[in-house]
């Protein structure tokens, strides 16, 4: 017999580990090349893993809602052509003992569960046990999901049906995981659990996506890491706003794509991070890592609510034509969903332009494991006292805020400040560096 190994793919070159959310298959199947054989997520992205090889499933390695580490086995195929029985009914997936015995039958007569719907969708895992368990539909349907989405997992039929013997309930994953270590240091860090959320019968509960819990945790373990402190800035950019009012149709004829005001930014930032880089920087424990490519992450908004953050490598060496071309065509596939791993992974700096939706400043959350993010606001017309030769006049500018967050443990005050600074005077000068 032929086999073959379908691994858990490198998902980015800081990923190491990606979470089985969804597997398509079991054991027994007979897949042609090209099908979808399980779905993963990761810190960076979420995907649909199709197979490259057709054959017959002999093995599953995992189940749902494993994390399995990059380059391990997950699937075994067997290329030969022979179609392969299971040994047994249970799915390969199981690591666990054996199904219970089956509980007394409920009220309500068993006929068949089903996989349900998209909005309560079942595993094959979740469906032999609850069969194994006379588990009715009704039943089914009303157990409080745990998994990804918030799926009926293996954790929770299970955990329902030694309620309903009677005996001690097993601890769900979820919170074998966050309960707090042994009291062993006096460094350890308390637990603060999050309070009860009361629903009303008339309330909607929407379970997160994939990408909208990977959103969730990270932004729960930025804050919990490093301790944040924002300084804001005013900055003066009437020569940028009105550079750009006069080049953006020659360079959109020129380039092919549009000059928007993140290109300029960008590169003021990479200038300012080759002046100070200690912001471009990583802490890992006590030792601080001064990254030497400069790696800028532009966050950006996707038509369904979620933020994906495409990285300009290297920004530092791009001439602005460069970073316009990065911008539009990073910007363009984030929207269509065609970003690669690679595209959202190694960033060191992140630009976060809520200015875009008329917010004028805000304190923008640091995207682990860099150590600042710098946050854009809204561009606004505004009075102001200009010093000139003949004495003071009023006139109108155009003013924006910078929010720059960072990471205290390794970012002063003062640092952070002269970095702003820098950014801030590489806008303002805009016309007198790039006459």
């Amino acid at each position: 017999m032929a086999t073959f190994d379908i691994k858990m793919p490198k998902m980015g070159e800081s990923v190491t580990e990606c979470t089985i959310t969804v597997l398509n298959v079991k054991v027994g199947d007979y897949i042609e090349e090209d099908t979808d054989l399980f779905e993963i997520t990761s810190a960076k992205t979420a995907a649909t893993i199709p197979s490259p090889v057709a054959g017959t499933i002999v093995k599953i390695n995992y189940a749902e809602g494993d994390t399995v580490a990059v380059g391990e086995p997950v699937i075994i195929v067997d290329t030969s052509g022979q179609a392969v029985a299971p040994a047994t009914p249970a799915p390969a997936a199981e690591k666990e003992a054996p199904a219970p015995a089956a509980a007394p039958t409920p009220s309500i007569p068993v006929t068949d569960v089903h996989r349900g719907t998209v909005e309560r969708w079942y595993s094959p895992v979740v469906l032999e046990r609850a069969k194994a368990a006379k588990v009715s539909q009704e039943e089914l349907d009303k157990i409080q999901g745990t998994g990804f989405g918030g799926r009926v997992s293996k954790a929770d039929i299970v955990r329902y049906i030694e309620q309903k013997k009677g005996a001690p309930a097993p601890t769900p994953r979820a919170e074998r995981a966050a309960a707090p270590a042994p009291a062993s240091a006096s460094a350890a860090r308390p637990q603060v659990a999050a309070p009860a959320v009361p629903v009303g019968p008339d309330d909607r509960v929407i379970p997160m996506d994939p990408i909208r819990r990977i959103i969730a945790d990270r932004m729960v373990q930025s804050v919990q890491v490093a301790p944040h402190v924002t300084s804001f800035l005013k900055a003066d950019i009437t020569d940028l706003v009105k550079w750009r009012e006069a080049e953006k149709d020659n360079f959109k004829k020129r380039e092919g794509y549009s000059l928007t005001y993140m290109s300029p930014i960008i590169e003021a930032v990479a200038r300012a991070l080759k002046d100070f880089p200690r912001i471009n920087a990583a802490v890992d424990g006590y030792n601080i890592i001064e990254r030497k490519h400069v790696n800028v992450g532009m966050a950006v908004a996707l038509p369904d609510g979620n933020l994906v953050v495409p990285v300009i490598r290297d920004a530092d060496k791009l001439s602005l034509a460069g970073i316009a071309e990065q911008v539009a065509r990073l910007a363009d596939k984030s929207r269509k969903g065609q970003l690669t791993p690679d595209e959202m992974s190694g960033g060191t700096f992140t630009i976060s332009n809520y200015g875009s939706s008329g917010t004028l400043f805000g304190t923008p959350i640091i995207n682990q494991p860099e150590s600042a993010i710098l946050g854009i606001g809204a561009i606004e017309k505004e009075p102001t006292i200009l010093e000139t030769p003949a004495g003071d006049v009023i006139a109108v500018r155009h003013k924006i805020y910078l929010s720059f967050s960072y990471d205290h443990r390794i970012i002063d005050g003062m640092l952070g400040g002269a970095f702003l600074q820098a950014v801030a005077r590489y806008l303002e000068e805009w016309k007198t560096n790039n006459a």
